[in-house]
This record gives C-alpha cells, structure tokens and sequence, in this order.
C-alpha cells in the first residue's frame, strides 16, 4: 500500500501533476535568502512564497522561523507553497553541508498533519539535495516515515 502513495516523475513540481488540493513542497535557508535553485522556478509561478517568507523571516523575533518550521502559503484555491526551514545557512563548513536532515524531518512530520487536515497530496523535486548538500538515500526514509507513514500521496519530481 505504501508503494502506492509515493511515485517519482519527470516533470516540474511547481505544475503538479494530480487533481483536488496540493501541496508543493521545498527546502530554505535559515538566513532568509531566497534566489538559488528551485525557489526560483516557485517565484516564477507565484510572487507569494517568498513575500510571505521574507515576512517571516524579517518578523521571527515574534514567530516561529527557524530550522524545522513550515509555513503554507495559499498560491490557488486548491493549492499551497510549503516553506521548509531545513537548512543551515547557504554554504558548507565545518559541520557539513547545509542540510539539517533532524530539521527536515521535522518539516515533513508537520508538513504530514498539514496535508492530512487538507485533504492534499504533496509535490516536490528532491528535496535537500541540491544547493542544500544532502542525498537522497538519507532524505526518502524521511518521506517514507512521515507522509508516506501518514498516508499522504506524494510525489516527486526529476528534471532530467
């Protein structure tokens, strides 16, 4: 049964490819940047997920930004940007590289109760491991013990 929710396409995750209420999910920073990698095919699409996450960042003395937050921002009536704080600053250094894997499972497990309430499945390309440094061997048993766990369909988008 769990096989059956989680799939992997060739595609572009900022035009899912499935029907009722989505959620298109990725990684940020903790720093508040926002202009590498896949933010930009989303700020593209949509100008709210980074107003709304430059916001929250600008305003986390008074929020809860920080490494494993999530905030959904509604981009059409069916469907929502989530903003993943999983990673550590932009560059590798002495701990490794920016991926904060405890972080991004923390995002995945709220991210779960999000699209559960929604009635939503996920979208994604492969999460962390871009500019964020991680590998997919060690980010799919996140998936797996979290949305997949939760019986949420989710998909994950490759561009090559």
């Amino acid at each position: 049964m769990a096989a059956a929710l989680f799939r992997v396409v060739r595609g572009d995750a900022t035009a899912p490819q499935a029907k009722g209420p989505k959620v298109i999910a990725h990684i940020c920073n903790d720093l508040g940047g926002w202009g590498k990698g896949f933010v930009l095919a989303v700020s593209r699409r949509w100008p709210e997920p980074e107003r709304e996450y430059r916001r929250w960042h600008r305003e986390r003395a008074a929020n809860d930004f920080g490494l494993g937050a999530v905030q959904l921002v509604r981009v059409r009536p069916d469907a929502w940007v989530a903003n993943m704080v999983g990673q550590h600053g932009i560059k590798a250094g002495g701990k490794g590289p920016p991926i904060r894997y405890e972080a991004v499972e923390t995002c995945l497990a709220a991210l779960t109760g999000h699209a559960v309430e929604l009635g939503a499945s996920v979208h994604m390309p492969r999460i962390g491991c871009g500019l964020a440094g991680g590998t997919w061997d060690r980010i799919q048993p996140l998936i797996d013990r979290t949305l997949i766990a939760g019986g949420v369909a989710t998909t994950v988008y490759d561009v090559r």
